[in-house]
């Protein structure tokens, strides 16, 4: 059982509902994240802001979602674990082998994919104050400053929700439990 209320569409406060909806209307069903931020309108609001934002980095859909996955990870968040599992499953052409890959935390064998991931891992754990040796290991991966600052984006916009997520401790929704750690087969 959460720890805090999930919200649905009826019981979402009124500068939360829209949101809500749209969500609801955006993937068939309401993923409970969206349930848990909805108990704080401006949480939901910047949370969904910053993922229309982050959709338009130069960032490749596949790297954006290393992003997520590692903070995930790193954060140990397995309903996020669950839900970017299924977008790398379903949007992307990794394949479930990398996708399983990337949920673990293991490196993929791609050097650019590998490259994000190891450092969306330095950028955190060193709180944004990468080595130069880490950054200059993700330009030499054939990335630039703006994306360096892209992994930067990714990693406040997991952060919101794998916070939020480990706070209150929502079930992992129905659609995503076959994409959850342990769960999940290549």
């Amino acid at each position: 059982m959460p720890r805090l209320p999930l919200q649905t569409v009826d019981s979402a406060p009124a500068d939360s509902k829209p949101f809500v909806e749209k969500a609801l209307a955006n993937n068939g069903f309401l993923p409970n994240l969206i349930g848990v931020l909805a108990n704080a309108p401006v949480a939901l609001e910047t949370y969904l802001t910053v993922s229309g934002i982050n959709a338009r980095a130069s960032l490749t859909l596949a790297e954006r979602e290393v992003v997520q996955l590692t903070a995930a990870s790193v954060h140990g968040c397995d309903f996020c674990l669950s839900g970017h599992t299924a977008i790398v499953s379903k949007k992307t052409q990794l394949g479930a082998a990398t996708a399983l890959q990337l949920q673990t935390a293991q490196p993929t064998g791609d050097a650019r994919l590998d490259a994000v991931q190891a450092f969306t891992k330095e950028i955190i754990a060193t709180r944004g104050a990468a080595s130069d040796a880490a950054l200059s290991a993700f330009k030499a991966a054939g990335f630039n400053d703006q994306q360096a600052l892209e992994v930067v984006l990714g990693v406040s916009l997991a952060t919101l929700c794998n916070f939020a997520n480990n706070l209150a401790k929502p079930e992992i929704n129905p659609e995503l439990k076959p994409f959850s750690p342990g769960v999940f087969q290549a």
